[in-house]
């Protein structure tokens, strides 16, 4: 199948000021990014992988590149509004390369971070490998196919992703994560190759192990030494270990080091420290290999009957599920972008991530060991019966095994991968081969990392369930069952729980429907949706849930009320493209989030802040634009006090106070303009005071900058938001107006957005209508230092302008 798109002119501006003019670029050293200086064709290509194609009408990019994300939304799409209702389709990629004669006798090597869907790549017209899964690393020897000096390397990929639907979510298409160019010489570290643990830890002292498998491509037997060393996060070496001498035949062998570390600095969430291992390979005197890996000492324990616990410590596990997409970047992947949404929830008091459904980008669990987030590191949507049509369950059967190793092998130096999860609601759950295949999945797991419980996330979590009673899995992973979660013992004695999905309440931001003590279930029932909002929003009251779901409070007063409830990974931290559950069509992205796809949060983000931080709260919701003698429900979330007075243009409505387990206080207020103020009080002093005041018409623009300096990399993001104020600075809770954004300096708009789910502006745009009073542009950086300033205009409306500086 042939997907076409309408390329904007607008977008291949934006693309062209990404790349960096070359003809052939020159590449040498032992890891080099092999981002930049792609060509790029939407559509399929006879013999696309030819050196002597024509490619000179192909448009110039850098990597990573989502094809899908710069498309057309609409229902006719083959990917369904369930999978974000945005074109596929197939590419190609091409990229000219030269490397020096200096390179020539060493070993070449191209590895992929991920590429959606089912990969080809070549060579100079060589063939040299396919891979179906969309969301795995992989990497390919290109040695023996390439060219030194003067004379060129071209490298062809052509991704396929026409077969839809393949996902239940967005999955974006193309080479959507970082590439790397890798030169080794022929006695190196595997690729994956070492693997530390700590099977001793405690106050006093840490023992470390450290396996390294040494791959000798060089014909011959060689001697080598091995010198090991762990460096604290100040830069000093802790401990060291050389093997001296070592014999390493034609073939792959692992050698084994020890290291004692006195007083170690425990990893957690709230203080992850990290050491790292360098080991480095030495032959004749010279270091022909360098590799590093991380190291976070720590250790940790599921309790049938206390729940987890992180160095000795309890601990709640108060974590989130999320998607890849990054909102209007698409699946391109951006560390900044990533690293901001890991910052949002950290702010949240969210201590856990699950890479649902799949294994993440990298870098994630590179954030995750820095930020001190716990890890369930995912696998699968499904095994050998699928979800959608052209989904995993295709390749499952040949690839599943190769899939999980490199997952394991990629991932298990990371001391922020606490568990893994061998699947996701797999519909074999209920039959015998779930047995089987549980049992096959975990022993590939155990096979090469035994440090860590499996987990699978189970939608049907009865005693009938052959992944559970297969004995494969550690933690009996739930899927929701919210009013069944206090009596888990009864069906499970002695065994340890995960929540491993909970919630799914839906929330549009800023959108209020009363009586808000009302719960919802949306919709009624597979085959009726029942009574909806007819403009497709859903209340941000927390008082609408799927079908199969529960508030943010149930859920979460159920998980804290219980030691043996492990903890929880809500669905989900942020709205994601796709799956815009209650409705579908014109809706096209999710109402899951307790942050919406523009990374703003939906008011329950203060109640999870109120319960899962130290941070003081006081959070008073809804606006205060309303018709007169409404009555309005009126919430405040709030946390370190014992009561809250709410005051109307001055005279008070009453105190509220927590009873019980209340998460909240609410008054029920006939409406008047004016200024509501809440106030806390913690044994009669005053803690916080929040107001929230009547807006007038549009009269203004603000913009502010998540950052004000950026690196000019090429791949750095500034994340501006824009709210629409009236005369007296009062965000405007009900604005729409459209907003353009130009740009003066060495940056270009990756994206815009503005959280609302039914939205089918495009992301690569130069304006964005604001959604409830508020906006979205990010601002990325070119190569080039300097000032750049980005102004933003709208009809009527005193516009705003933002500097941000470029550094080296």
């Amino acid at each position: 199948m042939k997907t076409k798109m309408k390329t904007k002119l607008l977008l291949l501006c934006f693309t062209c000021m990404l790349i960096r003019p070359a003809s052939a670029q020159q590449i040498s050293g032992a890891v080099q990014s092999f981002n930049q200086n792609w060509l790029f064709n939407l559509g399929d290509v006879g013999d696309g992988q030819n050196t002597g194609l024509d490619d000179t009408k192909w448009r110039k990019l850098n990597l990573p590149h989502d094809w899908s994300i710069e498309g057309e939304f609409n229902k006719d799409n083959p990917a369904k509004p369930d999978g974000g209702a945005l074109p596929g389709g197939i590419g190609w990629y091409r990229k000219k390369f030269a490397l020096p004669l200096a390179d020539k006798g060493k070993l070449i090597f191209v590895a992929f971070d991920g590429v959606y869907q089912k990969s080809t790549v070549w060579v100079n017209g060589h063939y040299i490998g396919f891979r179906p899964n969309g969301y795995i690393s992989f990497q390919y020897n290109i040695t023996p196919f390439l060219n030194y000096g003067t004379k060129p390397n071209i490298i062809a990929v052509k991704v396929d992703n026409a077969s839809q639907p393949n996902s239940r979510w967005y999955s974006g298409s193309g080479i959507y994560r970082n590439v790397w160019l890798i030169t080794k010489n022929k006695v190196a570290v595997d690729h994956w190759g070492t693997f530390v643990t700590t099977p001793i830890v405690n106050a006093q002292t840490a023992r470390v192990n450290l396996k390294t498998s040494i791959k000798n491509y060089s014909g011959t037997l060689q001697h080598i030494s091995i010198i090991s060393s762990i460096i604290n996060a100040d830069g000093k070496i802790t401990a060291t270990n050389t093997l001296a001498n070592v014999a390493i035949h034609d073939s792959l062998t692992t050698l084994s080091q020890d290291f004692n570390i006195a007083g170690p600095v425990l990893w957690s969430v709230d203080r992850p420290y990290l050491y790292k291992v360098v080991t480095k390979v030495i032959s004749a005197g010279k270091t022909i290999d360098i590799v590093e890996t991380p190291l976070g000492i720590r250790y940790f324990d599921f309790d049938a009957d206390k729940g987890f616990s992180l160095n000795g410590k309890h601990l709640k596990i108060l974590g989130v599920c999320d998607h890849h997409d990054l909102g209007a970047l698409g699946a391109a992947f951006n560390t900044r972008a990533l690293e901001r949404k890991l910052e949002i929830l950290k702010a949240m008091g969210c201590n856990a991530i699950r890479t649902s459904h799949n294994p993440p980008a990298p870098e994630l669990l590179t954030l995750t060991d820095k930020m001190g987030f716990i890890v369930m590191d995912e696998a699968f949507d499904c095994w050998q019966k699928g979800k959608e049509e052209y989904d995993y369950h295709l390749f499952f059967d040949q690839w599943h095994k190769r899939d999980l190793e490199d997952q394991v092998l990629r991932d298990r130096n990371h001391p922020s991968v606490i568990m893994w999860s061998i699947g996701n609601e797999i519909p074999q759950q209920s039959d015998t081969s779930g047995f089987r295949l549980a049992k096959e999945l975990a022993a590939i797991v155990r096979n090469l990392d035994l440090t860590r419980p499996i987990t699978a996330a189970n939608s049907s979590p009865d005693t009938r369930n052959q992944i559970i009673k297969s004995g494969a899995i550690d933690l009996i992973g739930y899927n929701y069952h919210n009013n069944d979660l206090p009596k888990f013992h009864d069906r499970y004695p002695g065994k340890k729980f995960m929540g491993t999905e909970t919630t799914s309440a839906l929330e549009t931001r800023g959108i209020y429907d009363m009586p808000s003590d009302s719960i919802r279930k949306w919709p009624v029932s597979k085959n009726s949706t029942g009574k909806m909002n007819d403009d497709f929003t859903v209340s941000a009251y927390d008082n609408v849930t799927a079908r199969w779901g529960s508030t943010h409070e149930e859920a979460w007063k159920t998980i804290k009320k219980y030691d043996f409830l492990s903890g929880m990974f809500i669905w989900t931290g942020f709205d994601y493209i796709g799956e815009p559950t209650p409705y579908s069509w014109p809706a096209r992205s999710s109402y899951f989030g307790i942050i919406d796809l523009a990374g703003f949060p939906k008011d329950v983000y203060y109640m999870y802040q109120s319960e899962w931080t130290k941070t003081p709260v006081l959070h008073l919701l809804p606006h205060w634009n309303w018709q007169p003698g409404k009555v309005v429900d009126v919430w405040a979330y709030y946390n370190q006090a014992d009561e809250v007075e709410l005051f109307l243009n001055g005279k008070s409505l009453g105190i509220k106070k927590k009873i019980g387990d209340d998460l909240h206080v609410m008054w029920r207020v006939t409406f008047e303009p004016g200024t509501l103020k809440a106030v806390s009080r913690l044994n009669g002093k005053v803690v916080l005071t929040s107001e929230v005041k009547t807006a007038g018409e549009p009269a203004k623009i603000e913009v502010k900058a998540d950052r004000s300096k950026i690196k000019a990399d090429g791949v750095d993001l500034s994340f501006i938001t824009v709210n629409i104020l009236d005369k007296d600075g009062n965000l405007v809770p009900n604005a729409d107006n459209k907003v353009s954004f130009k740009v003066n300096g060495n940056a270009f708009i990756a994206g815009v957005d503005n959280g609302d789910p039914t939205s089918h502006d495009p992301f690569k745009a130069s304006y964005r209508k604001a959604f409830n009073g508020k906006a979205l542009v990010i601002l990325q950086s070119n190569y080039s230092t300097g000032n750049v300033n980005l102004t933003a205009t709208a009809d009527g409306l005193q516009p705003a302008i933002v500097k941000i500086e470029l550094v080296k």
